[in-house]
Protein backbone atom coordinates (compact mmCIF):
# COMPACT_ATOMS: atom_id res chain seq x y z
CA UNK A 1 0.00 0.00 0.00
CA UNK A 2 1.46 3.37 -0.76
CA UNK A 3 1.21 6.50 1.19
CA UNK A 4 -1.77 8.02 -0.89
CA UNK A 5 -3.54 4.62 -0.27
CA UNK A 6 -3.09 4.51 3.33
CA UNK A 7 -4.41 8.09 3.85
CA UNK A 8 -7.41 8.55 1.67
CA UNK A 9 -9.74 9.79 3.36
CA UNK A 10 -7.46 11.10 6.41
CA UNK A 11 -7.08 14.60 6.94
CA UNK A 12 -3.79 15.65 8.30
CA UNK A 13 -2.02 19.26 8.50
CA UNK A 14 0.69 20.57 7.18
CA UNK A 15 3.59 20.12 8.14
CA UNK A 16 5.24 17.47 10.01
CA UNK A 17 3.30 14.84 11.54
CA UNK A 18 2.79 13.29 14.91
CA UNK A 19 3.24 9.38 15.89
CA UNK A 20 -0.65 9.51 15.70
CA UNK A 21 -1.21 10.83 12.66
CA UNK A 22 1.61 8.94 10.65
CA UNK A 23 0.07 5.93 11.90
CA UNK A 24 -3.76 7.09 10.68
CA UNK A 25 -1.88 7.39 7.35
CA UNK A 26 -0.11 3.87 7.20
CA UNK A 27 -3.17 2.28 8.42
CA UNK A 28 -1.32 0.80 11.54
CA UNK A 29 -0.66 1.31 15.03
CA UNK A 30 0.46 4.13 16.96
CA UNK A 31 2.88 1.25 18.69
CA UNK A 32 4.33 -0.05 15.40
CA UNK A 33 5.11 3.39 14.23
CA UNK A 34 6.69 4.06 17.21
CA UNK A 35 8.94 1.23 16.86
CA UNK A 36 10.23 2.19 13.83
CA UNK A 37 10.70 5.67 15.02
CA UNK A 38 12.76 4.01 18.08
CA UNK A 39 14.59 2.15 15.56
CA UNK A 40 12.95 -1.03 16.63
CA UNK A 41 14.10 -4.33 15.02
CA UNK A 42 10.75 -6.21 14.86
CA UNK A 43 8.65 -4.44 12.26
CA UNK A 44 8.28 -6.05 8.70
CA UNK A 45 10.26 -4.36 6.03
CA UNK A 46 7.90 -3.27 4.08
CA UNK A 47 5.91 -1.26 7.06
CA UNK A 48 8.63 0.04 8.00
CA UNK A 49 9.88 1.49 4.49
CA UNK A 50 6.21 2.75 4.21
CA UNK A 51 6.51 4.32 7.69
CA UNK A 52 9.89 5.72 6.73
CA UNK A 53 8.95 7.30 3.27
CA UNK A 54 5.80 8.90 5.35
CA UNK A 55 8.29 10.24 7.61
CA UNK A 56 10.76 11.53 4.71
CA UNK A 57 7.68 13.47 2.72
CA UNK A 58 5.87 14.65 5.36
CA UNK A 59 8.19 14.70 8.32
CA UNK A 60 7.95 13.98 11.95
CA UNK A 61 7.20 16.34 14.70
CA UNK A 62 8.83 14.67 17.80
CA UNK A 63 7.24 15.43 21.20
CA UNK A 64 9.16 17.05 23.64
CA UNK A 65 11.90 14.87 24.93
CA UNK A 66 11.31 13.03 28.00
CA UNK A 67 13.20 14.81 31.29
CA UNK A 68 14.55 11.37 32.03
CA UNK A 69 16.05 10.26 28.80
CA UNK A 70 19.79 9.35 28.55
CA UNK A 71 21.99 12.10 27.83
CA UNK A 72 24.45 10.96 24.88
CA UNK A 73 26.73 12.08 22.37
CA UNK A 74 27.23 9.30 19.28
CA UNK A 75 30.79 8.93 18.07
CA UNK A 76 30.86 7.40 14.69
CA UNK A 77 34.63 6.36 13.43
CA UNK A 78 35.81 4.62 10.67
CA UNK A 79 38.31 2.85 12.55
CA UNK A 80 39.79 2.98 16.22
CA UNK A 81 43.57 1.70 15.89
CA UNK A 82 45.70 5.29 16.13
CA UNK A 83 46.03 7.86 18.34
CA UNK A 84 44.31 10.33 15.80
CA UNK A 85 40.90 8.82 17.43
CA UNK A 86 41.78 9.13 21.20
CA UNK A 87 42.82 12.97 20.42
CA UNK A 88 39.60 13.85 18.88
CA UNK A 89 37.85 11.47 21.67
CA UNK A 90 39.75 13.20 24.43
CA UNK A 91 38.23 16.76 23.31
CA UNK A 92 34.11 15.09 23.15
CA UNK A 93 34.56 13.89 26.32
CA UNK A 94 36.11 16.95 27.65
CA UNK A 95 32.82 19.11 26.69
CA UNK A 96 30.60 15.67 27.58
CA UNK A 97 31.94 15.57 31.36
CA UNK A 98 31.18 19.43 31.53
CA UNK A 99 27.49 19.48 30.40
CA UNK A 100 27.31 15.61 32.47
CA UNK A 101 26.39 13.86 28.84
CA UNK A 102 27.72 10.38 28.06
CA UNK A 103 29.39 9.33 24.90
CA UNK A 104 28.82 6.60 22.52
CA UNK A 105 31.33 5.28 20.41
CA UNK A 106 30.91 2.91 16.85
CA UNK A 107 33.33 1.84 14.83
CA UNK A 108 33.55 0.57 10.76
CA UNK A 109 36.29 -1.29 10.53
CA UNK A 110 37.58 0.80 8.28
CA UNK A 111 34.38 1.18 6.13
CA UNK A 112 33.47 4.72 5.31
CA UNK A 113 29.86 4.17 5.53
CA UNK A 114 28.30 2.36 8.67
CA UNK A 115 25.58 -0.12 7.56
CA UNK A 116 22.00 -0.35 8.16
CA UNK A 117 22.31 -1.79 12.20
CA UNK A 118 23.76 1.08 13.12
CA UNK A 119 21.39 3.54 12.35
CA UNK A 120 18.74 1.29 14.05
CA UNK A 121 20.62 1.59 17.09
CA UNK A 122 21.29 4.99 17.28
CA UNK A 123 17.26 5.14 16.67
CA UNK A 124 16.89 3.05 19.50
CA UNK A 125 19.30 5.42 22.15
CA UNK A 126 18.29 8.37 20.83
CA UNK A 127 20.92 10.42 21.62
CA UNK A 128 21.58 14.42 21.86
CA UNK A 129 23.30 14.00 18.38
CA UNK A 130 25.89 12.14 16.38
CA UNK A 131 29.73 13.29 15.74
CA UNK A 132 30.59 11.70 12.49
CA UNK A 133 34.52 11.59 11.89
CA UNK A 134 36.26 10.65 8.98
CA UNK A 135 33.10 8.63 7.77
CA UNK A 136 30.40 9.45 5.38
CA UNK A 137 26.46 8.58 5.84
CA UNK A 138 24.20 7.03 3.05
CA UNK A 139 21.26 9.77 2.55
CA UNK A 140 18.43 7.20 4.07
CA UNK A 141 20.29 7.55 6.89
CA UNK A 142 21.09 10.94 7.26
CA UNK A 143 17.10 11.66 6.30
CA UNK A 144 16.13 8.92 9.60
CA UNK A 145 18.18 11.44 11.57
CA UNK A 146 16.88 14.49 10.63
CA UNK A 147 13.31 13.25 10.45
CA UNK A 148 13.74 12.51 14.30
CA UNK A 149 15.77 15.57 15.08
CA UNK A 150 18.80 13.77 15.95
CA UNK A 151 21.58 16.74 14.76
CA UNK A 152 24.03 15.82 13.48
CA UNK A 153 28.08 16.95 12.98
CA UNK A 154 30.82 15.84 10.29
CA UNK A 155 34.98 15.78 11.88
CA UNK A 156 36.56 16.15 8.68
CA UNK A 157 34.10 14.64 6.36
CA UNK A 158 35.11 12.59 3.15
CA UNK A 159 33.43 14.98 0.65
CA UNK A 160 30.76 17.79 1.04
CA UNK A 161 28.77 17.46 4.24
CA UNK A 162 25.60 15.39 3.67
CA UNK A 163 22.27 17.49 4.02
CA UNK A 164 24.72 20.17 4.78
CA UNK A 165 25.40 19.43 7.91
CA UNK A 166 27.53 21.47 10.57
CA UNK A 167 30.92 20.28 10.24
CA UNK A 168 34.52 21.10 11.76
CA UNK A 169 37.95 20.32 10.29
CA UNK A 170 41.48 21.98 10.15
CA UNK A 171 43.23 24.69 7.81
CA UNK A 172 44.28 21.66 5.49
CA UNK A 173 45.15 23.98 2.72
CA UNK A 174 47.52 26.39 4.30
CA UNK A 175 49.13 23.02 6.10
CA UNK A 176 50.33 21.68 3.19
CA UNK A 177 51.43 25.36 1.99
CA UNK A 178 53.55 25.70 5.45
CA UNK A 179 55.15 22.24 4.81
CA UNK A 180 55.85 23.14 1.49
CA UNK A 181 57.41 26.88 2.08
CA UNK A 182 59.46 24.71 5.16
CA UNK A 183 61.32 22.42 2.64
CA UNK A 184 61.61 24.52 -0.35
CA UNK A 185 63.30 27.12 1.92
CA UNK A 186 65.70 24.97 3.30
CA UNK A 187 66.82 24.39 -0.53
CA UNK A 188 65.30 20.93 -1.31
CA UNK A 189 63.64 20.96 -4.98
CA UNK A 190 63.02 17.50 -5.71
CA UNK A 191 60.34 16.58 -3.10
CA UNK A 192 58.24 13.45 -2.89
CA UNK A 193 54.79 12.88 -1.51
CA UNK A 194 52.69 10.52 -0.24
CA UNK A 195 49.13 11.58 -0.34
CA UNK A 196 45.95 10.62 1.50
CA UNK A 197 43.21 9.15 0.06
CA UNK A 198 41.61 10.53 -3.32
CA UNK A 199 38.10 10.73 -2.14
CA UNK A 200 38.59 13.14 1.46
CA UNK A 201 38.53 16.12 0.66
CA UNK A 202 40.95 16.98 3.79
CA UNK A 203 44.04 14.84 2.26
CA UNK A 204 43.25 16.42 -1.12
CA UNK A 205 43.28 20.31 0.30
CA UNK A 206 46.76 19.36 1.94
CA UNK A 207 48.19 18.33 -1.34
CA UNK A 208 46.76 21.52 -3.38
CA UNK A 209 48.10 23.46 -0.48
CA UNK A 210 51.61 21.77 -0.95
CA UNK A 211 51.67 22.03 -5.03
CA UNK A 212 50.26 25.66 -4.46
CA UNK A 213 53.36 26.28 -2.45
CA UNK A 214 55.88 25.00 -5.02
CA UNK A 215 54.78 27.00 -7.33
CA UNK A 216 55.17 30.33 -5.56
CA UNK A 217 58.64 29.14 -4.84
CA UNK A 218 59.23 28.49 -8.36
CA UNK A 219 59.45 25.08 -7.77
CA UNK A 220 58.18 22.97 -10.11
CA UNK A 221 56.03 19.92 -9.03
CA UNK A 222 57.18 16.52 -10.66
CA UNK A 223 53.79 14.80 -10.35
CA UNK A 224 56.30 11.17 -11.05
CA UNK A 225 57.20 11.65 -7.45
CA UNK A 226 53.81 11.68 -6.10
CA UNK A 227 52.25 8.59 -4.61
CA UNK A 228 48.42 7.90 -3.31
CA UNK A 229 48.22 6.74 -0.15
CA UNK A 230 45.59 5.67 2.62
CA UNK A 231 46.89 6.93 5.90
CA UNK A 232 48.32 3.84 6.95
CA UNK A 233 52.00 3.33 7.98
CA UNK A 234 52.35 0.05 5.79
CA UNK A 235 51.82 2.31 2.47
CA UNK A 236 53.70 5.17 3.39
CA UNK A 237 56.48 2.46 4.02
CA UNK A 238 55.86 1.00 0.53
CA UNK A 239 55.62 4.09 -1.22
CA UNK A 240 58.71 5.92 0.28
CA UNK A 241 60.91 2.70 -0.89
CA UNK A 242 59.74 2.99 -4.09
CA UNK A 243 60.69 6.57 -3.80
CA UNK A 244 63.81 6.20 -2.50
CA UNK A 245 64.91 3.63 -4.65
CA UNK A 246 64.28 5.93 -7.64
CA UNK A 247 67.57 6.74 -9.72
CA UNK A 248 66.92 10.19 -8.65
CA UNK A 249 65.44 10.12 -5.55
CA UNK A 250 64.14 12.66 -3.56
CA UNK A 251 65.73 14.62 -0.80
CA UNK A 252 62.68 15.26 1.21
CA UNK A 253 59.19 13.65 1.13
CA UNK A 254 56.01 15.08 2.54
CA UNK A 255 54.08 12.71 4.51
CA UNK A 256 50.21 13.72 4.46
CA UNK A 257 49.92 12.65 8.13
CA UNK A 258 51.91 11.23 10.76
CA UNK A 259 51.21 7.45 10.35
CA UNK A 260 52.59 7.50 6.85
CA UNK A 261 55.37 9.51 8.22
CA UNK A 262 56.30 6.80 10.45
CA UNK A 263 56.40 4.13 7.30
CA UNK A 264 58.52 6.95 5.77
CA UNK A 265 61.01 6.43 8.48
CA UNK A 266 61.05 2.80 8.48
CA UNK A 267 61.41 2.54 4.58
CA UNK A 268 64.72 4.93 5.13
CA UNK A 269 66.42 2.65 7.41
CA UNK A 270 65.54 -0.13 5.83
CA UNK A 271 67.33 1.35 2.94
CA UNK A 272 70.43 2.76 5.43
CA UNK A 273 68.99 6.37 3.84
CA UNK A 274 69.56 8.79 6.95
CA UNK A 275 67.02 11.28 8.45
CA UNK A 276 67.70 14.52 7.82
CA UNK A 277 71.25 14.08 6.53
CA UNK A 278 70.32 12.47 3.66
CA UNK A 279 66.03 12.83 3.31
CA UNK A 280 64.21 15.38 5.08
CA UNK A 281 60.64 14.28 6.40
CA UNK A 282 57.55 16.53 7.23
CA UNK A 283 54.28 14.90 8.12
CA UNK A 284 51.36 15.91 9.11
CA UNK A 285 48.75 15.45 12.40
CA UNK A 286 51.14 16.58 15.20
CA UNK A 287 50.18 13.18 16.70
CA UNK A 288 51.46 12.69 20.44
CA UNK A 289 54.33 10.04 18.76
CA UNK A 290 56.02 12.65 16.36
CA UNK A 291 57.85 14.02 19.18
CA UNK A 292 59.43 11.11 20.09
CA UNK A 293 60.20 9.43 16.96
CA UNK A 294 63.85 9.68 15.95
CA UNK A 295 64.37 11.85 15.28
CA UNK A 296 61.42 13.58 16.27
CA UNK A 297 59.48 14.78 13.19
CA UNK A 298 58.77 18.08 11.61
CA UNK A 299 54.93 18.25 11.17
CA UNK A 300 51.83 20.11 10.72
CA UNK A 301 49.66 20.36 14.05
CA UNK A 302 46.32 19.41 13.17
CA UNK A 303 44.53 20.61 16.50
CA UNK A 304 42.86 17.16 17.10
CA UNK A 305 41.24 17.72 20.58
CA UNK A 306 40.15 21.14 19.66
CA UNK A 307 38.06 19.64 17.00
CA UNK A 308 36.39 16.78 18.62
CA UNK A 309 35.54 19.64 21.77
CA UNK A 310 34.19 21.36 18.98
CA UNK A 311 31.95 19.03 17.20
CA UNK A 312 30.92 18.84 20.62
CA UNK A 313 29.90 22.45 21.61
CA UNK A 314 28.29 22.04 18.24
CA UNK A 315 26.07 18.79 18.95
CA UNK A 316 24.90 20.53 22.68
CA UNK A 317 23.90 23.81 21.42
CA UNK A 318 21.89 21.89 18.52
CA UNK A 319 20.56 19.68 21.27
CA UNK A 320 19.34 22.79 22.86
CA UNK A 321 17.29 24.21 20.17
CA UNK A 322 19.67 26.71 19.40
CA UNK A 323 21.47 28.27 16.21
CA UNK A 324 24.76 27.76 15.27
CA UNK A 325 27.18 30.72 14.58
CA UNK A 326 28.37 28.86 11.09
CA UNK A 327 27.78 25.89 9.42
CA UNK A 328 31.58 25.17 9.16
CA UNK A 329 34.03 25.57 11.59
CA UNK A 330 37.98 25.53 10.56
CA UNK A 331 40.49 25.69 12.95
CA UNK A 332 43.81 26.67 12.11
CA UNK A 333 46.81 24.52 11.65
CA UNK A 334 50.77 25.37 12.68
CA UNK A 335 54.25 23.73 11.56
CA UNK A 336 56.10 22.44 14.29
CA UNK A 337 59.63 22.01 13.15
CA UNK A 338 61.93 19.33 14.43
CA UNK A 339 64.88 17.57 13.77
CA UNK A 340 63.32 15.48 10.82
CA UNK A 341 64.39 18.51 8.14
CA UNK A 342 66.89 20.31 7.32
CA UNK A 343 69.14 21.65 3.92
CA UNK A 344 70.07 18.62 1.17
CA UNK A 345 73.21 17.71 1.16
CA UNK A 346 76.05 20.22 -0.99
CA UNK A 347 73.86 23.14 0.24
Amino acid sequence: MSPSQAGAGTETPDGPLTIAQLAALAGVSTATVSKVVNGRSDVSAATRDQIEELIRTRGYRRQRRPAKSAALIDVLFHELRSSYVMEILNGIREVARAHRIGVVVSELAGRRVPGGDWIEDVLARRPLGVVSVYAGLAPDQCDRLYSRDVPLVQLDPTGDPEHDAPSVGAGNWSGGLSAARHLAALGHRRIGVVSGPENMEAARARLDGFRSALDLAGVEADPGLVRPGDFSIETGRVHALDLLRLDEPPTAVFACNDSSAVGVYHAAAQLGVRIPEDLSVVGFDDLPMAKWMIPPLTTVRQPLKEMGAAAARMIVRLAEGGALPQQRVELATELVVRDSTAPPRGR
